[in-house]
């Protein structure tokens, strides 16, 4: 179990310092060139990307001014940037670690809490109890929906984690069975990594958009 879970672990290292959590700043290099080249069909379809990320952000959010749906739209190109550079061979999957992935929800949240509780005070508490609650249940659901609050930045952080690695982990097994194969089924081995890598492009999409929409959600509770 520790060799398998050491393709997660920061190895590279300058001087002592590990280098492995660079590969965060990495998509970085793919986004200067679009404002000062000609219009190209990669930054045609990131404009339309982030255009759309922001008409949906607006309706949560009941906003419309780009600039308020900016933080959401950078943490969705952060995570989106780090799990497919993940997904490439020997480059560190920054997104598959709580510590990353903790450092955005918890702050996040934390700000969120702190806002809604000195501006939006009653708001806040009137949300504990959801509309038409039974008096007797009221003690209850005031628990269960502090409980849910307190557990948000956890299962931000965990839900994006958790898939990251698991796809990893998958990928990796299945790549360490390949010298023992014969040749046909090796190549049923080939196929079935496609498939996956597909997958796994997939749920890069899919996660850096859920924890951007979760966090519209929460901070739309908020206002």
């Amino acid at each position: 179990m520790t060799n398998l879970f050491s393709i997660f672990e920061p190895t590279s290292s300058i001087f002592s310092i590990s280098t492995n959590w660079l590969s965060t700043l990495l998509g970085l290099v793919f986004l200067p060139y679009i404002y000062w080249t000609s219009p190209s069909r990669w930054s045609l379809l990131w404009s339309k990307i982030i255009k759309t990320l922001h008409n949906e952000f607006k309706t949560l959010l009941h906003i419309s001014h780009m600039g308020t749906s900016t933080l959401f739209i950078s943490i969705f190109s952060l995570i989106i940037f780090n799990n497919f550079l993940g997904l490439l061979p020997y480059v560190f999957t920054s997104s598959s670690h709580l510590v990353m992935t903790l450092s955005l929800s918890l702050p996040f949240w934390i700000t969120l809490m702190i806002f809604g509780w000195f501006t939006h005070t009653n708001h806040m508490l009137a949300h504990l109890v959801p509309q038409g609650t039974p008096p007797m249940l009221m003690p209850f659901m005031v628990l269960i929906e502090t409980i849910s609050n307190i557990i948000r930045p956890g299962t931000l952080s965990v839900r994006l984690a958790a898939n990251m690695i698991a796809g990893h982990l998958l990928l990796t097994l299945l790549g360490n069975t390949g010298p023992s194969l014969s040749l046909s089924i090796l190549s049923i081995l080939i196929i079935s990594q496609i498939l996956l890598l597909i997958l796994e492009s997939a749920v890069a999409i899919i996660q850096s958009y859920v924890f951007a929409i979760l966090s519209t959600l929460y901070m739309s509770e908020i206002n």
